[in-house]
């Protein structure tokens, strides 16, 4: 008998929910971190790195780097794959160090 993996966790998502990535409405499910729920919506990369600019996204998906910082609600140099998806946020593209109001 084939068992699926949500009857074997005994786990019912509830009803997704909407956040936005750089303005592009993503699908996230109650428990969710940000960087599974841009994971799931096919966006791979959130970050630049300082130095040259290149794109970064999730890397150990463990919170022991900081390949996934993202910037949520605001706040900037979030790890994406620690913080909990919530209803309405907003995740915008970290640029280098992630503060804009500082000179370089």
């Amino acid at each position: 008998m084939a068992r699926d993996p949500v009857e074997l966790a005994g786990a019912t998502p509830g009803p997704s929910f909407e956040i936005r990535m750089d303005g592009r409405a993503v699908s996230a499910l109650p428990g969710q971190t940000v960087a599974a729920a841009l994971w799931s919506a096919g966006i791979l990369a959130w970050r630049t790195t300082r130095v040259n600019g290149r794109p970064r996204g999730a890397f150990c998906g463990i919170g022991s780097c900081y390949d996934c910082l993202a910037t949520v609600n605001g706040v900037p140099n979030q790890r994406a794959c620690l913080v909990p998806a919530r209803p309405g946020d907003l995740v915008t593209t970290q640029e280098g160090h992630g503060r804009a109001d500082l000179a370089v």
